[in-house]
């Protein structure tokens, strides 16, 4: 069997969300033809782009001419779907969307919006990448990112246990444990 017969048996998609706002530099550089190319060479057969209030209006393509199938969308009611549905999330900075994806355990690249004022999310961002959590790229380093991209090197993320903290808050208002 052919490798393009193995592609349309097993549908790989790659989820993109630019969350709420416009980040059109992130959609740009998804839809060039490089990181395009790259996606399918590591075996992604579908790219599926939420693109917020972006002005930039991604190429669609069917992917019948051995390429990836793309499609966008504006704005769902839940992402949650998508997410749970993606082989691999490419992601703006949010603190939801990034610890969404991580929970599902998906492999995640977050691009920071450098045209962001105060962008503390670049922050979280690249800690979260120096734990190896995710991968971390500009719009400009995406295809750069892709392509070196090992998902088998990520580690899982394990979220850490807030009732010790919530104990403390109830005890310093006078709740009682019980």
């Amino acid at each position: 069997m052919s490798d393009a017969n193995d592609r349309s048996d097993s549908k790989k998609v790659v989820f993109v969300t630019v969350g709420t706002t416009s980040f059109d530099s992130l959609v740009k550089s998804v839809d060039t033809h490089e990181v395009k190319e790259a996606l399918f060479k590591k075996g992604y057969t579908h790219l599926l782009i939420q693109m917020g209030r972006g002005s930039y209006i991604p190429t669609k393509s069917a992917g019948e001419d051995g390429s990836l199938s793309v499609d966008y969308f504006t704005f769902s009611s839940s992402i949650a779907e998508f997410l749970k549905s993606a082989s691999l999330v490419i992601s703006h900075a949010g603190s939801g969307s990034i610890f969404e994806t991580l929970k599902l355990r998906k492999p995640l690249i977050v691009v920071v919006n450098e045209d962001l004022m105060d962008n503390h999310q670049s922050e979280l961002a690249e800690e979260l990448a120096e734990r190896n959590h995710l991968f971390c790229a500009r719009p400009n380093t995406l295809y750069e990112t892709v392509s070196a991209m090992d998902s088998d090197s990520l580690v899982a993320y394990q979220p850490g246990n807030a009732t010790p903290v919530a104990k403390f808050i109830d005890r310093f208002l006078g709740y009682t444990d019980e």
